[in-house]
């Protein structure tokens, strides 16, 4: 069984940044991308930020373009997720995701079979 462990969030004034990290129980499943997703209170959840794992080719909400950078690093089985300038708007748990197939597009958050616990994140004005 595959568990996604997110770590990172935390309260952060508007402009601050913050570090996401996302580490997977098992190496060796065959994952095909990982994102982020993120919920607000009241609203649906939403993708912040995927990549292709293996030719890692990312892609960002725009919402969050120029802001927030997704990275993996093979060795340590880890996504991470750099946010920078952040905004009150960004206030909402953050949801690691990995899928071990994409068909109709990595932003949907019904391709992916895996899930974290979530984080909270939360930016002050």
């Amino acid at each position: 069984q595959v568990q996604l462990i997110e770590s990172g969030g935390g309260l952060v004034q508007a402009g601050g940044s913050l570090r996401l990290s996302c580490a997977a129980s098992v190496s060796t499943f065959n994952r095909a991308a990982m994102a982020w997703f993120r919920q607000a209170p009241g609203k649906e959840r939403e993708f912040v930020a995927g990549i292709v794992w293996g030719v890692g080719t990312i892609y960002y909400a725009d919402s969050v373009k120029g802001r927030f950078t997704i990275s993996r690093d093979y060795a340590k089985n880890t996504v991470y997720l750099q946010m920078n300038s952040l905004k009150p708007e960004d206030t909402a748990v953050y949801y690691c995701a990995a899928a071990t197939r994409i068909i109709t597009g990595i932003s949907r958050s019904n391709q992916y079979d895996y899930w974290g616990q979530g984080t909270q994140v939360t930016v002050s004005s």
